[in-house]
Protein backbone atom coordinates (compact mmCIF):
# COMPACT_ATOMS: atom_id res chain seq x y z
CA UNK A 1 0.00 0.00 0.00
CA UNK A 2 1.43 3.61 -0.97
CA UNK A 3 1.85 5.71 1.98
CA UNK A 4 -0.03 8.75 0.24
CA UNK A 5 -3.19 6.23 -0.21
CA UNK A 6 -6.46 8.12 1.29
CA UNK A 7 -7.08 6.85 4.79
CA UNK A 8 -3.93 5.06 5.11
CA UNK A 9 -1.96 7.34 7.58
CA UNK A 10 1.39 6.46 7.60
CA UNK A 11 2.96 8.62 10.66
CA UNK A 12 0.62 7.81 13.05
CA UNK A 13 1.13 3.32 12.06
CA UNK A 14 5.17 4.41 12.36
CA UNK A 15 5.06 5.76 15.41
CA UNK A 16 2.74 2.97 16.56
CA UNK A 17 5.01 0.04 15.32
CA UNK A 18 7.73 2.01 17.01
CA UNK A 19 5.85 1.81 20.07
CA UNK A 20 4.95 -1.95 19.88
CA UNK A 21 7.45 -2.76 21.93
CA UNK A 22 5.67 -5.71 23.74
CA UNK A 23 2.64 -8.13 23.09
CA UNK A 24 0.08 -6.45 23.96
CA UNK A 25 1.09 -3.58 21.87
CA UNK A 26 1.71 -5.63 18.90
CA UNK A 27 -1.88 -7.03 19.20
CA UNK A 28 -3.12 -3.43 19.95
CA UNK A 29 -1.51 -1.99 16.35
CA UNK A 30 -2.77 -5.44 14.88
CA UNK A 31 -6.39 -4.87 16.00
CA UNK A 32 -6.09 -1.13 14.15
CA UNK A 33 -5.25 -1.99 11.32
CA UNK A 34 -7.63 -4.94 11.07
CA UNK A 35 -10.87 -2.66 12.54
CA UNK A 36 -9.13 0.81 9.94
CA UNK A 37 -8.95 -1.94 6.82
CA UNK A 38 -12.61 -3.27 7.97
CA UNK A 39 -14.12 0.22 8.13
CA UNK A 40 -12.19 0.82 4.60
CA UNK A 41 -14.08 -1.92 3.34
CA UNK A 42 -17.13 -0.84 4.30
CA UNK A 43 -16.97 2.28 3.08
CA UNK A 44 -16.25 1.18 -0.25
CA UNK A 45 -18.73 -1.67 -0.17
CA UNK A 46 -21.34 1.42 0.64
CA UNK A 47 -20.00 3.82 -1.87
CA UNK A 48 -20.63 0.69 -4.48
CA UNK A 49 -24.44 0.23 -3.06
CA UNK A 50 -25.11 3.82 -3.58
CA UNK A 51 -23.58 3.76 -7.68
CA UNK A 52 -26.14 0.65 -7.81
CA UNK A 53 -28.83 2.41 -6.69
CA UNK A 54 -28.21 5.58 -8.63
CA UNK A 55 -28.05 3.40 -11.68
CA UNK A 56 -30.74 1.53 -11.33
CA UNK A 57 -33.21 4.75 -10.55
CA UNK A 58 -31.79 6.68 -13.63
CA UNK A 59 -32.75 3.65 -15.83
CA UNK A 60 -35.98 3.58 -14.75
CA UNK A 61 -36.65 7.08 -14.90
CA UNK A 62 -35.12 6.80 -18.71
CA UNK A 63 -37.46 3.47 -19.15
CA UNK A 64 -40.52 5.60 -18.02
CA UNK A 65 -39.76 8.63 -20.37
CA UNK A 66 -39.27 5.82 -23.49
CA UNK A 67 -42.78 4.07 -22.59
CA UNK A 68 -44.30 8.09 -22.44
CA UNK A 69 -42.59 8.85 -25.81
CA UNK A 70 -41.11 6.69 -27.59
CA UNK A 71 -40.43 9.08 -30.31
CA UNK A 72 -37.97 10.52 -27.87
CA UNK A 73 -35.02 8.33 -28.42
Amino acid sequence: MRKDEAGYDYHRYHQLLAEAVDEGKRLALIKVLIEERARDRLAAQRASDRAAMTASTIAKVLSRAAAIDPLRR
